[in-house]
């Protein structure tokens, strides 16, 4: 019998801890890494070539949503197919335990606006063999896995089952009684294996109330009392161990960051903050965050920031598109049966209003959106032209020139939106930051507008292969360790002896994000869109290959990872205590 179960042969090794790269082999045993050097070949049942290649740590995604999706997609794709081996689960206070029976239509109704997950896919492709926290991860451990999860403790659910939907929605003050009820029910979760607690804080109108319920009413944790998360905050400290995440975007931001600050004070434990994301025409606002997260650290105070580094786009049609729900207008018109939202947006005096708030946080300028597919023969001409230029050649304001399209269309026309984030110098600012994580994916979510998970592969290509904004040494630290240390995966984001093999393999030239398609692959008879990888030789997840030359080998070596470790190093631990 030999040695080792594997070699990875010849390769170039990133170790994702920031020392300089090296020649070596990886030798694997037990799912684990066993030894680095030069290891002869002789040694190992099986021998995998990495000549030529890049030899890193598997990335770490900080920010998905493949609650629904892990049950019915192994893989969490997109995530899978672009060197993700890690991923948390349950962010943004979102999440389907513990939810109790006959609340089940509820829970996934919610989400199919606010992360717009089709409703016929998670009816059809979650098993729904719980009710609380610890029996729902013991339903995500039954289920085959090709992809590490980590699961946050979502806060809303909680709430909800606690306070009972109305009073959650109500921002009503919780009673001494239901604060510690709510408590004990995050102690349990987290006993059962929960990494910390998420919570979303966005304004339930106005700029950053892009996250709605299905019925454009705000989400629980949107007008928590701060109170509430104090407490919450308090079960951390007492078990000296989690942490945090919250997405927030508010009027007030001087106050919601010395919210946040507190937060990870009280608890002694680190805090995510989502998003920092430049904007072209407003460079100040992610300067003014990145100035905080600098005064957090000064202090001593644990607050990360996650970046938005993608610059991938949104395709949508408003059969499906949430994303304006920032305004008002544009949130109640696109509320509603098929039938209602074309008739309110064909509605000559709405039009004014929907004029007078044009859309601005989610996407980059609302006259440069493009007309990718025209679904009507009156509509044809309009291909591939700016809304901007639409509307210079009809004489009509973007928002009719836009609109009458749509109605035409019956909502069927396809549009293609850039974020933002478009300026490099802007993004250099944020990669300059070392403590600003990479990522916010939304895997799993916004399935047929977003493909955000492509963000490593990107990293690799553009901010280091293309742009020499980060060496490699740096990027693999960002992508893999530095995640790994803030989730509480001790283990995980760096070859070294001893820690789980999750690893990648790649062609660091030939790496490349390939087109977006459409897959109808979803439950249901739903549909999504993806963009793939190329150049991954090999991805391994604990020792055993799940990618081979960018293909599925559908070898499910995935695992839940409760408090961050995996079930042979949390059996270690209790042996130990």
């Amino acid at each position: 019998m030999a040695e080792f179960d594997t070699i990875i042969k010849g390769g170039m090794v990133v170790d994702g801890s920031r020392t300089p790269r090296f020649r070596g082999d990886i030798a694997i045993k037990d799912g684990v890494i066993a030894d680095i050097g030069f290891i002869d070949d002789n040694r190992a049942d099986k021998v995998l070539d990495a000549s030529g290649m890049i030899v890193a740590p598997g990335f770490v995604d900080l920010h998905t949503h493949y609650d629904a999706q892990l049950f019915w997609d192994p893989y969490c794709t997109i995530s899978g197919w672009h060197g993700i081996t890690t991923v948390v689960i349950g962010n943004c206070g979102f999440g389907f335990a513990p939810v109790a029976a006959e609340s089940r239509e509820r829970a996934m109704l919610t989400m199919t606006r606010v992360e717009a997950i089709p409703l016929a896919s998670m009816k059809e492709g979650m098993p729904w063999d719980w009710e609380t926290f610890p029996e729902f991860l013991d339903s995500v451990e039954r289920t085959p896995k090709s992809m590490n999860i980590v699961p946050y403790v979502p806060i809303s659910p909680i709430m909800v089952s606690v306070m009972g939907l109305d009073a959650a929605k109500a921002g009503t003050l919780p009673t001494e009684a239901e604060h510690k009820e709510m408590c004990r029910v995050l102690h349990e979760a987290m006993d059962a294996g929960g990494c910390g607690w998420s919570m979303q804080r966005l304004p339930p109108s106005g700029p950053g109330a892009a996250q709605l319920d299905y019925d454009g009413t705000a989400m629980p944790t949107d007008i928590m009392h701060n109170e509430t998360a104090l407490e919450f905050a308090k079960v951390l400290r007492d078990r000296n161990a989690g942490h945090m995440q919250c997405t927030m975007v508010s009027g007030n931001p001087k106050a919601d960051q010395q919210h946040l600050a507190e937060l990870a004070e009280v608890s002694g434990r680190p805090m995510i903050f989502n998003v920092v994301q430049a904007q072209d025409g407003l460079p100040h606002v992610h300067r003014k965050v990145m100035s905080w997260l600098d005064r957090c650290r000064e202090q001593g105070i644990r607050v990360y920031g996650q970046g938005v580094t993608t610059d991938a786009g949104f395709t949508f049609t408003f059969e499906d598109w949430n994303l304006f729900d920032e305004c008002p207008a544009w949130r109640e018109a696109t509320l509603g049966t098929q039938e209602e939202r074309l008739a309110k947006l064909a509605d000559p005096e709405r039009r004014q209003a929907l004029r007078d708030q044009v859309p601005a946080f989610v996407v980059g300028p609302f006259a440069e959106i493009i007309v990718t597919g025209p679904a009507t023969p009156e509509t044809e001409q309009w291909l591939d032209h700016t809304i901007g230029l639409i509307a210079e050649k009809t004489g009509k304001h973007v928002v009719d020139a836009m609109l009458d399209i749509v109605v035409a269309d019956k909502l069927g026309t396809e549009f293609f939106a850039m974020p933002p984030n478009q300026r490099l110098d802007l993004l250099k600012e944020i990669v300059d930051n070392p403590y600003i994580l990479f990522g916010v994916s939304d895997g799993g979510a916004h399935t047929k507008f977003l493909t955000a998970g492509r963000y490593p592969t990107e990293a690799l290509t553009k901010i280091v292969r293309e742009h020499g904004m980060l060496s490699l040494e740096d990027a693999h630290w960002r992508l893999s360790a530095l995640p790994a240390q803030v989730a509480g995966c001790p283990d995980r984001g760096v070859l070294k002896v001893g820690a789980p093999a999750d690893v990648l393999v790649y062609d660091f030239d030939k790496l490349e994000v390939l087109p977006a398609e459409v897959a109808h692959d979803l439950p249901g008879n739903e549909w999504r869109r993806i963009q793939k990888a190329k150049g991954y030789r090999y991805v391994l997840i604990n020792g055993e290959v799940t990618i081979e030359n960018d293909e599925q080998t559908n070898v499910h070596s995935g695992e839940l990872l409760r408090h961050g470790r995996g079930r042979v190093a949390n059996e270690k631990l209790q042996g130990a205590a």
